[in-house]
């Protein structure tokens, strides 16, 4: 059995920072993701710009030069990449932690490879199979997995048809389509703004009368006159209660329920964190907030061995943690 001193799970912006202090610190971990290098970033809108400014997303120390005042996706992409080949690190992506168990000091991890996203080529041979499984041990797991790999789910009839989507990726093969968009928060609505310049007939449904307080400032007015002008339909204090293949039906508050024609639907709803992985290997969270029973000097949880780091610490209250604040996590579990 593969034996490691430290094993990372997640390959995001937090968890190559962990990385990164890690190998500062004298260790060689292995990083494993799900997806990609920052696979959440990954799945961010094509040509999008960060609201946060170049210096607050940089790890270990490593300059994010870009051509704007903002960096986008792609400068943010090709910075990460630098990182992990100018450290060193040892990456394993499209590998999911499946079980852990705690025993005797050692930690026993199972990890199970998605051949067909990391080989493409192999996608097309009968005998390709999609759970290639392997172990390890290791002293030190750190848990830096993030949330974007769970969306919430709206829980209605139809939500797993093939024009239902819970990721935006770009406008452009949505022109001249019926799109529509459901959430008030942030990625909702530059997500239907974006639908709407591209030449989608967008309508955007939310649950609250009015959009979330945390809209970025700048496009709150943009979508409010997109929607007094009439180029965006909007039903606010509504919600969807089921998909068929080319519509949407939403129900308003006072009951009437409306079909809307959809050759494409974005339910962004936001996402959550994988609580059953922290529940499965041990830790203790809290029942209402989902915040983990951890040391915040040290970040170790009730689980001998086990870190967590990034926005997992904060529970379900995701929107508390970011790269900005999280990055710094790695120099408190391996600098104690």
């Amino acid at each position: 059995m593969i034996e490691e001193d430290t094993l990372i799970v997640g390959a995001g912006p937090i968890g190559l920072a962990c990385a990164v202090s890690a190998k500062r610190h004298g260790y060689d971990p292995l990083v494993i993701d799900s997806g990609a290098i920052v696979n959440s970033i990954l799945h961010y809108p094509t040509g999008m710009s960060f609201f946060t400014t170049p210096e607050l997303l940089e790890i270990g120390g490593h300059p994010l030069t870009c051509a704007g005042e903002k960096p986008t996706r792609e400068e943010a992409l090709m910075y990460y990449r630098g990182v992990v080949r100018t450290e060193g690190i040892r990456v394993k992506t499209f590998t999911k932690l499946v079980m852990v168990r705690s025993n005797g000091g050692q930690i026993h991890c199972e990890l199970e490879q998605d051949v067909n996203r990391s080989h493409p080529s192999v996608q097309s041979s009968p005998r390709a199979t999609a759970g290639s499984r392997s172990e390890l041990t290791a002293t030190r797991l750190v848990l830096a997995t993030g949330y974007y790999d769970n969306p919430n789910m709206l829980g209605v009839p139809g939500e797993d048809l093939p024009h239902v989507h819970h990721y935006f990726d770009e406008a452009h093969p949505s022109a001249g389509l019926d799109v529509v968009v459901i959430g008030g928060k942030n990625s909702a609505i530059e997500a239907a703004l974006l639908l709407f310049r591209a030449g989608a007939k967008t309508t955007l449904v939310c649950r609250g009368i009015q959009f979330s307080n945390s809209v970025k400032y700048w496009i709150k007015p943009d979508i409010e006159n997109r929607i007094k002008a009439g180029e965006i339909e909007a039903y606010t204090g509504a919600e969807v209660v089921g998909f068929e293949a080319g519509s949407v039906t939403v129900r308003s508050a006072d009951g009437t329920e409306t079909t809307l024609a959809a050759d494409r639907a974005y339910a962004l709803t936001g996402f959550h964190p994988d609580m059953n992985l922290f529940r499965q290997i041990g830790i203790e969270l809290d029942p209402e907030t989902g915040v983990p029973n951890i040391n915040s000097q040290t970040l170790e949880t009730n689980v001998s061995g086990v870190y967590m780091a990034g926005s997992i610490v904060a529970g379900y209250s995701t929107s508390n943690v970011f790269i900005e604040n999280g990055r710094f996590d790695g120099d408190k579990i391996f600098g104690s």
